[in-house]
């Protein structure tokens, strides 16, 4: 498949099964998004990081399908589509920090709602498969302390799977703990470019640290309560 062929269709939002809420919080879980013959490239092509958790958007990183599919994500045509369905009127002019994710440890996934420097977040799923499990779904929750009281259906992490929701003091989110490959595209819309710039440089001191006692990373939170919960 071409690589700078259309990836991702904002009418494809418009799926029969798509599911848009505004309360408690804004967000819309749609399906299907990408098509299914860039399914080979795409999972050639995603970043083989070594370490779990989400890292700073590299194109040195990735292959060619990938750069074209983060390319689409970020561009204003795709923000105000999306901002459409939150309620958010002219997403595309907030700056975009993209970071990747290819495993997770089972420290991840706790309750949260995101930073205040963020506008809106997006996660693009491009597992081909996933085991017979709630551990590592995407939950949207009502409540900050309870990892069960789901707003909607839990999301499977699979290929071409779509979440994006506003930032709210409500917006809770997490997912049961996971061990494993876990791949994500996420988008987050922030409120100025200082944000960007310190978001971005945390992650790579997170990346360097995590090349060195990945270990240690892994040990931190191996016995997390389900319910854990985390301010960002």
């Amino acid at each position: 498949m071409n690589a700078t062929a259309l990836l991702l269709d904002p009418a494809r939002l418009d799926r029969p099964d798509t599911d848009v809420r505004q309360q408690p919080f804004p967000f819309m879980i749609a399906h299907g998004q990408l098509p299914d013959e860039a399914r080979g490239d795409l999972e050639r092509d995603f970043p083989k990081y070594s370490s779990a958790g989400f890292f700073p958007y590299d194109s040195t990183d990735c292959g060619p399908s990938v750069n074209a599919l983060v390319e689409q994500l970020t561009t204003p045509q795709f923000a105000s589509a999306i901002g459409r369905y939150l309620g958010i009127e002219n997403l595309g002019q907030y700056p975009t920090l993209i970071t990747l994710c290819r495993a997770l440890n089972k420290r991840h996934g706790t309750i949260h709602t995101d930073s205040r420097s963020k506008v809106a977040t997006a996660l693009l799923y491009l597992n081909t498969q996933w085991p017979d499990t709630s551990d590592g779904c995407l939950r949207f929750l009502n409540r900050v302390d309870n990892i069960d009281d789901l707003v909607a259906p839990e999301l499977k992490p699979l290929y071409g799977e779509f979440a994006v929701f506003k930032r709210c003091e409500n917006s809770f989110h997490g997912h049961l703990p996971y061990e494993g490959e876990r791949r994500v595209i996420q988008v987050a819309w922030l409120t100025s470019e200082e944000e960007k710039l310190r978001k971005t440089k945390r992650g790579k001191f997170a990346r360097t640290f995590k090349k060195l006692f990945g270990v240690l990373d892994r040990k931190l939170g191996a016995g997390r309560d389900r319910n854990a919960a985390h301010r960002d």
